[in-house]
């Protein structure tokens, strides 16, 4: 009972909000009548049935390559499939109905003759696992229609299909063995059965009127299906495979390799036309999987589809999300297990993920019974209760079916669905490796057995459904056509793949640093201000919020002289809003905030209903865009990559996310180095998304002070001898004003271009009152400041020293000069590290020309901060020396002593000022 409400417990809304739709509650009916009379009936009988849907997969034919000893022993009866255990004799006849899902037979089965039919559909070529599955409704529609898919067989010219789509793919890596005996390809060989996925995957897209379908894919046979399948010119793979760049020469692109290359296109089956999108993937395994989420996402929000149709609650989404994993990443890499939390989460859920697991029972050299300490690869789909089928390899026609049962489910349900396709690799992790070297007894299987393509061509051949000729035909046309394309791809264009679509308009930077205005009339903003605290009649706010957030906030409003940093931000998101920009917060905790400074979700205290208030400000607003805010599950690599699927899908949307604290990015860092930082570079791929990192010494020791800004520096492309423009892979700030952070967010969107953003944001700032910006900061004309200019009012004949720091540090320093009337050291404040404002820096430089001393003043130790991105910078283009003042080296961020923090910071301030 406590799992079943738990699992159906609310949302803080039963009226949803802006990108969750609650599930209508259906109710169950239950089953007829006369089922359950002739279950009750035929007690003992439906007990062993269920014991076949709940067991059958242990005696499964599933591996095509079976070398264990411990296969051997899997063939001897299974206790719970034994009828006698159930009080059932030889000689007894039943009939199947109200007990199986099969067609009504004409006389009674007998046992022997219901135990093959039961054999052959749970213990065959597949079979599905059930038993863990809560929902009775679920459990029976799945058992029902898979039982289903044995009644049915492939037409003669649908089997043709599939064999000859096999066969081209195994033409092709036969190919490119031949060819490029040097060059890795990871292919499809042993696995050629998925193109049966895909061609069910395309004619159920096609028949479900499906608008978008958003794959993630490894690198393993995923040039077969982009050239066999998916329309790309197997003349483009050739000639990158002889060294040439897949871009255009104007492209400012460094380029990747050919197993990582993606699709986007239209595909047309049975008339029903839909698009496919194959997201890029790098090299770690699984990193795509949320990228494909969060593309899929951004697809529905588009299409004002799925979650973001508020109208039909029944309606299902019409993108699709599909997921191919690897048998030993998928139980393997951690952020798969987040992925599938975020299932069924409010505004993470994508209505259904269909997943494949490619099995090739291997890893890299890792044998299966070492990568996982489970039965099956897919055991993570238990936690979710998504339902799982496994298939032996060398049935496509099976796979096809539990295809199209995949899918129909999904749009039943809109839940997840597992295929774990049991199958081999051929040859190594990649071709140039000896897998025999590790694992000779699977080897000795493999190499003794015929190819998957060429089995399945011999059954249609027996089945005179093929002859030989035929099967040599498709080889030979298929070979001919890529002989063809080998010697066309030096003229092969690379095709301009990029700022199409919903990216028109939008370009990549040049090599300048530009100034936008991002000002906005301070009516309009007032307007909005007012707007973000607004509460529906009858809304029970927290007595403690109405004092401290929306009575205070009206009054800085009101006076518009001391506009704090939540406000700021509020300000920024509601005017983009109203320019029509969709934006999109995604973190931990991020309605409320981690330091209850945002609050731009309220809870109702007597109803537990949330409410926006600037989605209802946007309601009242023509063409204005909506803000979701998306409270995430404590996780970071999957959200980020979540959350940048949304920014490389949603160019006019600002995607933003929050880590709690700036140091948990780290559990992120695949998401960050693959995708965030090298996209563009890599695949032309370009993004906006701005990343939260809470940063600052505040004696919280080693976790939760930092957000390692050094290392987000290094991960940049800025230039130490030369200026940097807008062209740089990585935008870093460290603003210190809440204007200046309201001019980066809009700036974002303003642009004609899109770069990633890494915001070091404020802790203590948040509600320092020197912390504030007057509204003049904000009026039209006004922009970011890549420099902020010291606002004391010295002599600047007088300066002796000029020192540079950044962020919150600034208020540390000036609050000690001004105790301590420190008239002759001027405070200049960098707000952009990357790209580095070299000019800024030269003209404030100018201002004080009897200054001798150059100082680059930080919080963090030396080893760490932007000190050792700043000094070759600034000596290198600003032609002077420049001091290092901070904390020495250090091997963890902070020490975990009040009182040495303390002598710490002021030793910092010291040295500075004097």
């Amino acid at each position: 009972m406590l799992g079943r409400l738990l699992l159906s417990r609310g949302y803080h809304s039963t009226k949803g909000v802006f990108g969750h739709r609650p599930r209508p509650t259906t109710r169950y009916e239950g089953l007829a009548a006369a089922v359950l009379d002739k279950r009750n009936a035929n007690a003992n009988v439906y007990r062993w049935v269920e014991a076949y849907r709940n067991h059958g997969h242990r005696m499964a034919a599933i591996d095509p390559v079976k070398f264990h000893l411990a296969d051997e022993a899997a063939s001897e009866p299974l206790p719970e499939l034994q009828y006698a255990r159930y009080g059932l004799g030889a000689g007894d006849r039943i009939d199947p109905r109200g007990l199986l899902n099969v067609p009504a037979a004409q006389q009674p089965l007998s046992m022997a003759e219901l135990d093959a039919l039961l054999a052959r559909m749970y213990c065959g070529s597949c079979s599905i696992e059930l038993a863990f599955i809560e929902s009775e409704q679920e459990r029976e529609w799945l058992a029902g229609r898979y039982e289903q898919l044995f009644q049915h067989e492939l037409t003669v010219g649908e089997r043709r299909e599939l064999a000859e789509l096999m066969l081209k793919s195994q033409a092709f890596d036969q190919f490119l063995a031949v060819k490029f005996p040097t060059v890795k390809r990871y292919g499809g060989e042993g696995a050629e059965s998925m193109m049966a996925f895909y061609w069910e995957l395309f004619r159920s897209a096609g028949e479900h009127e499906l608008r978008n379908v958003v794959i993630g894919m490894p690198h393993r046979g995923k040039l077969n299906v982009l050239t066999t399948m998916f329309g790309t010119r197997p003349a483009k793979i050739f000639k990158k495979f002889k060294g040439y760049p897949e871009f255009p020469a104007d492209a400012q692109a460094m380029c990747d390799i050919a197993s990582h290359f993606h699709t986007s296109t239209d595909i047309t089956v049975g008339g029903k036309t839909f698009h496919l999108n194959m997201l890029h993937n790098p090299s770690h395994l699984e990193a795509v999987n949320p990228v494909s989420m969060g593309k899929a996402r951004a697809k529905q929000l588009a299409l004002a589809d799925g979650p973001y149709d508020a109208s039909d609650p029944d309606r299902r989404s019409k993108v699709l999300n599909v997921q191919v994993h690897g048998d030993a990443a998928f139980p393997g890499q951690g952020i798969n297990q987040e992925c599938l939390m975020m299932a069924t989460v409010p505004h993470y859920e994508v209505e259904g993920t269909v997943h494949l697991i490619v099995n090739n029972q291997v890893g890299f050299t890792t044998p299966a019974e070492r990568g996982r300490s489970t039965r099956y690869v897919s055991d993570l789909a238990k936690a979710i209760m998504a339902p799982v089928v496994h298939v032996n390899g060398d049935d496509p026609e099976t796979l096809a079916g539990v295809t199209q049962l995949a899918i129909e489910y999904r749009q039943k349900f809109g839940k997840d669905f597992f295929i774990d396709l049991n199958c081999y690799r051929r040859w190594g992790h990649n071709e140039l490796d000896d897998p025999t070297v590790t694992n000779p007894l699977l080897y000795r299987v493999i190499h003794g057995r015929p190819s998957i393509p060429d089995r399945y061509a011999g059954r249609l051949i027996e089945a005179g459904v093929f002859d030989q000729q035929d099967v040599d035909a498709i080889s030979n046309s298929h070979r001919n056509y890529l002989t063809a394309e080998l010697a066309a791809c030096e003229q092969y264009e690379p095709e301009r793949s990029y700022f199409g679509g919903q990216w028109a308009g939008l370009q990549q930077p040049g090599d300048e640093v530009t100034v936008w205005n991002t000002g906005v009339d301070y009516r309009l903003l007032s307007h909005i201000g007012q707007e973000s605290v607004r509460l529906p009649e009858g809304f029970n706010v927290h007595p403690h919020l109405q004092k401290t957030h929306i009575d205070a906030r009206r009054k800085r409003i009101a006076e518009g002289q001391r506009i704090d940093w939540a406000t700021a931000e509020a300000l920024a998101i509601g005017s983009l809003m109203y320019q029509g920009f969709n934006v999109r917060l995604s973190g931990e905790d991020v309605g409320r905030g981690t330091f209850a400074q945002r609050h731009a979700m309220l809870v109702d205290q007597q109803t537990n209903e949330i409410f926006i208030p600037l989605n209802a400000m946007a309601a009242a607003t023509p063409n204005a865009g909506r803000f979701e805010l998306a409270n995430s599950i404590l996780s970071e690599e999957a959200v980020l990559g979540f959350e940048y699927g949304m920014a490389i899908d949603s160019p006019n949307s600002l995607v933003l996310w929050e880590a709690q604290f700036g140091d948990f990015f780290n559990g992120a860092q695949i998401i960050i180095d693959t995708f965030l930082v090298s996209g563009e570079t890599k695949w032309m791929v370009c993004n906006g998304l701005v990343m939260l990192l809470p940063h600052g010494y505040d004696g919280a020791a080693s976790e939760h002070s930092s957000c390692r800004v050094e290392r987000f520096l290094q991960m940049t492309d800025s230039r130490e001898t030369s200026p940097d423009g807008d062209a740089v892979n990585l935008q870093i700030i460290n603003p210190s004003t809440p204007a200046q952070y309201f001019h980066a967010l809009r700036r974002q969107q303003i642009r004609n271009f899109r770069k990633p953003l890494l915001v070091v944001a404020p802790k203590t700032l948040l509600r320092l009152s020197d912390c504030v910006s007057p509204h003049t900061d904000f009026a039209p004309g006004t922009h970011f400041q890549p420099v902020l200019p010291d606002p004391a009012p010295l002599d600047p004949k007088r300066v002796r020293r000029v020192v540079l720091c950044s962020g919150k540090h600034y208020y540390t320093l000036a609050s000690e000069r001004q105790a301590r009337q420190v008239t002759d050291v001027a405070l200049v404040r960098v707000e952009s590290l990357c790209p580095f404002p070299v000019q800024a820096i030269r003209d404030e430089l100018a201002k004080y020309a009897n200054a001798r001393e150059f100082v680059w003043s930080q919080e963090e130790h030396r080893n760490m901060g932007a000190w050792t991105f700043v000094q070759p910078r600034f000596e290198n283009m600003c032609e002077r020396r420049i001091q290092y003042r901070g904390r020495p080296e250090g091997a963890t961020v902070a020490v975990g002593v009040s009182k040495w923090h303390v002598r710490e910071a002021e030793d910092v301030i010291k040295t500075t000022l004097y």
